[in-house]
């Protein structure tokens, strides 16, 4: 066991370049914290976000949410983790980018030996979305339809494949063709191309003019109101990110005059918050994973010292499936 481990470090907010990689003290696990040494760690957009300053730091910050590894030791007062075991987690604090780390325990979870690292790392926080997307958010029932956006995604395929073992057709959006083929390859019922196709236009026309019940959109900005478009009345637009950039404010009547429209944007972190409900969660998720329900698509891999490479790859949506950092 070393003192130190080398972690990306941000210290102003910015581009890829404002990370760099630095040997960090480590220390022991306190009361209710584990330490646990990494063997994969996980690359989501919300690290973006706080690379940007979309989700303020309070600077010099570790940056990551998400990571897979062994527990070298635990605190007092924590009980279903000990040292030795295989763990994977998506959690607060930032500072996943690391070799190893002292976090606090609840929202660890113990991994399954059925499971890599390397999927734990990259399936913890899209897997957990997608569990509280389809359980969570609103009651979703076999033959119910939703729009799913950015469907050739980590998030996206693992939706994909949810939606198809749940019996709910998936209509997903993606920006070219072979994208929208790997998500009909994942189990989406439809796909549209959005580069080429009116989203809105042909979502009714799949619906027989109905609308889906539920849209979920991570995009944000770029395919809000379009998204409204899409949905049936009384139905269910759930915004769970903003990779296209931040809604902007906009007038709540416009959900009455579309058909009394609902509205939602929950986070993960929210639902995670409960140490129950979080393993409750995983186990859900690593249940549809042992039994082949869902397979973990991880697209593209980067060694540590390449995240830079992999925040411009994913920005430039030149990214499919889930991507992880290998140490």
């Amino acid at each position: 066991m070393t003192d130190t481990a080398r972690t990306v470090i941000i210290r102003d907010t910015g581009g890829p370049e404002v990370m760099s990689l630095e040997d960090r003290p480590v220390g022991d696990p306190g009361r209710g914290e584990v330490r646990i040494r990494h063997m994969a760690c996980g690359l989501n957009y919300i690290d973006v976000y706080h690379r940007t300053g979309v989700y303020p730091l309070q600077m010099p910050h570790g940056i990551g949410m998400e990571a897979a590894g062994v527990i070298e030791a635990v605190g007092e007062g924590v009980t279903h983790l000990k040292a030795g075991d295989r763990a994977a987690y998506a959690s607060n604090p930032p500072g996943a980018y690391s070799e190893a780390r002292v976090m606090p325990a609840a929202q660890v979870c113990p991994l399954p030996d059925a499971i890599s690292f390397e999927e734990g790392a990259a399936m913890m926080l899209q897997g957990m979305t997608v569990e509280y997307l389809f359980h969570r958010t609103v009651p979703l029932k076999a033959g119910d339809t939703v729009l799913m956006h950015a469907a050739a995604g980590g998030v996206g395929l693992i939706a994909c494949q949810w939606a198809k073992s749940e019996g709910i057709t998936l209509i997903g959006t993606a920006g070219s063709d072979a994208k929208c083929q790997l998500a009909l390859d994942h189990g989406a019922t439809h796909m549209i191309n959005y580069a080429t196709d009116d989203f809105p236009s042909r979502v009714r026309a799949l619906t027989d003019g109905r609308g889906v019940d539920v849209v979920m959109d991570a995009v944000g900005r770029d395919t809000f109101e379009g998204s409204l478009d899409c949905l049936r009345p009384v139905g269910m637009m759930i915004s769970f990110g903003n990779a296209s950039g931040v809604v902007p404010p906009f007038d709540l009547a416009i959900l009455g005059k579309k058909g009394s429209l609902q509205i939602t944007r929950p986070t993960l972190f929210s639902h995670i918050a409960d140490h129950e409900t979080c393993q409750a969660m995983a186990a859900h998720l690593f249940d549809k994973v042992i039994s082949g329900a869902v397979t973990i698509n991880i697209g593209q891999s980067y060694p540590l010292d390449r995240v830079a490479d992999a925040h411009r790859d994913l920005e430039a949506r030149k990214t499919t499936g889930s991507t992880i950092l290998t140490l």
